[in-house]
């Protein structure tokens, strides 16, 4: 089993990962951080991924984002996905998380820790992954809504 982390840089990304980095000290897991990126140029500049002139490299970003992880959690497994099943009529965010629960199928998560702090509330905003990838039964869902 394993604790699945998707992680984008923010805080609170940061946050769960650690948090899933001190429950795998308890449970003997090993701990995954995906991360997904999205054949979308304006979806790296909102995370901070690229700067404004910096030419959209998906390895690139892949590579600085694996060297977060490891500065925050360096036992944790490091794997980064460009959703390939994008649907002309699907939001990038529904790309998003097309992957992460696929992911999460594949490695057989036990937990999947989401840092959103809107995941959970009454209305969902249509960025926030929380939500939908908490709705799958076949994981337990960890929301960290503080860093």
């Amino acid at each position: 089993m394993v604790l699945l982390v998707p992680f984008d840089g923010s805080e609170l990304s940061q946050a769960a990962l650690e948090r899933a980095t001190e429950f795998s000290e308890y449970t003997g897991e090993d701990v995954l951080a995906l991360v997904v990126i999205p054949d979308e140029p304006d979806y790296a500049l909102e995370r901070n991924w690229l700067n404004p002139n910096d030419p959209f490299d998906p390895d690139d970003i892949a590579d600085t984002l694996r060297e977060r992880v490891a500065e925050i959690a360096p036992e944790a497994e490091f794997r980064a996905e460009v959703p390939e099943d994008v649907s002309s009529m699907a939001s990038i965010t529904t790309d998003v998380v097309r992957t992460i629960r696929s992911v999460a199928h594949d490695v057989d998560a036990s937990i999947v820790f989401v840092g959103s702090e809107n995941a959970g509330r009454v209305s969902t905003p249509v960025s926030s992954v929380g939500a939908p990838v908490s709705e799958d039964p076949r994981y337990d869902i960890h929301i960290v809504r503080h860093a």
